[in-house]
């Protein structure tokens, strides 16, 4: 039965989430109300969770139930977008698929497991424009060390040395427009 394989293969990637971000069954205990053996459990595949149980763990790790469970594609494929989860387990949804020109993007950060004292700093060409939807974004921009919260934005040239991500509080969504050098968000006002 597909259910079956379904809920089987939810224990190693629960693993493969925690590991991924370095989180201790202790330390997840604690941010999920699920004691340690349990999640010992549920990852070694000899208890199957429950709702109750994958809605805490959805929210920690930031991803949806459906992204949990590996749930098979529903309704139209033409519109179907994949979130990729990367090597520091962001998940990056996009939400623009044409070649050149300024692409969106939605991305879940989980949490900090720590404060990052000095954050490696990027430099790139592009210029981003970032809008915080939930949680706390840390933004450092060149010697400026920004708190975004849930509907504050930011833009700058991508040429500044530049990282943002989640704090200790939790994970941070939001919304980013990256274009090529030069093209930058263009806002424009109602007339007065």
């Amino acid at each position: 039965m597909d259910d079956d394989r379904t809920l089987d293969a939810v224990g190693p990637r629960l693993k493969q989430l925690r590991t991924r971000r370095e989180v201790t069954l202790t330390d997840l205990a604690a941010q999920t109300g699920i004691s340690a053996s349990t999640l010992s459990r549920l990852e070694s595949g000899l208890r199957r969770p429950t709702l109750e149980q994958l809605l805490p763990l959805a929210r920690v790790y930031g991803v949806t139930l459906d992204e949990l469970v590996d749930a098979p594609a529903t309704g139209d494929p033409r519109v179907a977008i994949r979130p990729v989860v990367d090597e520091c387990g962001r998940v990056v949804l996009p939400l623009s698929r044409r070649p050149g020109g300024i692409q969106a993007f939605k991305l879940v950060i989980p949490a900090a497991t720590a404060d990052v004292d000095s954050p490696g700093l990027r430099v790139h060409e592009g210029y981003d424009w970032i809008y915080v939807l939930a949680g706390r974004l840390r933004l450092v921009l060149g010697e400026h060390d920004l708190l975004l919260t849930a509907g504050e934005a930011a833009e700058f040239d991508c040429r500044t040395p530049h990282w943002f991500g989640a704090t200790t509080d939790g994970p941070v969504e939001l919304l980013t427009l990256f274009g090529k050098q030069g093209e930058r968000a263009h806002v424009r006002a109602r007339p007065a």
